[in-house]
């Protein structure tokens, strides 16, 4: 076997051997059945440049062929997969996941340093039980909001998809549909998704899938709290028929004491008023946008004040959308009059001020009435109520 001069300075006792490598759902494939090569003392880690067990297999059909990048201490310090270096967890870069847990990567980077950390932390994982991962990463408590919405719960199967033919964009291919690769335009070489490296990407830094990842979050909506101190009310919409104060109460109460739980079942909404400004806030940031009670999902808002909401009511159409003045345009009209229901109606738009002579005109009949006998000719006015002949007919 051909040795590189950066692995004759370690012994053969530092060199891995492993039995199956550590992968992800992703890179292992989709195929429950598949034929895996192990080539023992293949090539040296990318990471630490220790010779490693290379594992090699594809995936599903029609994919590239893949193998083990790193070694397995390298994985298991960083909880990653051998083979696209991704969050074993998670499903994301380690500049996400160490960004949103809080953790500052402390590995070093010169060779010496490097050689006696890795066989410190090789010892320490060869003494636990494995079910935890090494590092810092093992020694992070709580988990982040931010990492469970980023989180890729489910394999992407399109990430093993082979590479574009080069031949192809040339036009000088001539495999046709017997050619591995993909004939596929290629993406923008200014892309900075198309420059990456994997050391990069192992230590947490200039990843621009990550940067794409981070950039997301911060644009992620977010429930602040109001500048009004006094506010300690939630305000919890979509409840249904099958949530009742005591689910509320049961979830709540973890967050602090509470002081009313009121129910509007027209609405359909609750408010929840908390004994302490803390457990509201508190209460909102854990709840908001994952809030799900008796398999309902239900809406976390604060709640507002009488003024504050009769002053934000101002402006609002019937759609609660705020319209801004158009410059230029008369203001708004002023409201008609009220109506006065005791005034007589006008059906004929008359003066009031005629005289009474010219009211007591006589009119003729409707069209299909026989006219009243001369001696009871009458000066009534035909209007257009209910009682009208008019409207009978």
């Amino acid at each position: 076997m051909a040795t590189s001069l950066g692995s004759n300075t370690y012994n053969r006792q530092n060199w891995e051997d492993a039995d199956f490598p550590i992968l992800c759902q992703t890179c292992l494939g989709e195929n429950p059945y598949i034929r895996m090569t192990k080539e023992k003392y293949g090539k040296e880690c990318k990471i630490c440049a220790r010779p490693f067990t290379v594992f090699r297999w594809c995936p599903g059909t029609r994919m590239r062929f893949k193998k083990t990048e790193v070694c397995q201490t390298c994985s298991k310090m960083k909880n990653v997969c051998q083979t696209c270096l991704l969050d074993l967890e998670y499903g994301l870069p380690i500049q996400v996941r160490d960004t949103g847990l809080a953790i500052k990567d402390d590995i070093p980077r010169s060779d010496v340093n490097k050689e006696y950390f890795t066989q410190n932390m090789e010892r320490e994982l060869a003494n636990s039980d494995g079910t935890r991962p090494g590092g810092q990463v093992g020694k992070a408590t709580s988990s982040s909001d931010m990492l469970l919405k980023l989180a890729r719960t489910t394999p992407y199967y399109k990430r093993n998809r082979p590479h574009i033919c080069s031949f192809w964009v040339k036009g000088e291919c001539r495999r046709g549909e017997e050619c591995p690769y993909r004939h596929e335009k290629p993406t923008d070489p200014d892309d900075p998704l198309a420059d990456q490296n994997i050391k990069d990407r192992y230590y947490g830094i200039n990843d621009p899938v990550a940067d794409k990842l981070l950039k997301r979050a911060s644009t992620m909506p977010r429930l602040d709290p109001p500048d009004d101190k006094s506010i300690t009310t939630l305000y919890i919409g979509g409840l249904g028929e099958t949530v009742t104060d005591g689910d509320l109460k049961g979830y709540f109460y973890q967050f602090g004491e509470i002081r009313t739980i009121t129910i509007v079942q027209r609405q359909q909404c609750a408010f929840i008023q908390f004994a302490t400004r803390q457990a509201a806030e508190m209460a909102a940031e854990k709840s908001f946008n994952k809030l799900i009670v008796n398999g309902q999902r239900l809406t976390v808002k604060w709640g507002r004040s009488q003024a504050a909401r009769g002053k934000e009511g101002e402006g609002l159409t019937e759609m609660g959308t705020r319209l801004d003045p158009v410059p230029g345009l008369p203001g708004a009209l002023p409201p008609p009059p009220p109506l006065d229901e005791e005034a007589p109606a006008n059906y004929f738009n008359l003066d009031p001020s005629t005289s009474p002579a010219v009211m007591n005109l006589t009119l003729p009949p409707p069209p299909g009435l026989n006219p009243p006998p001369p001696g009871k000719l009458t000066t009534n006015i035909y209007s257009h109520s209910n009682t009208s002949p008019c409207m009978k007919r």
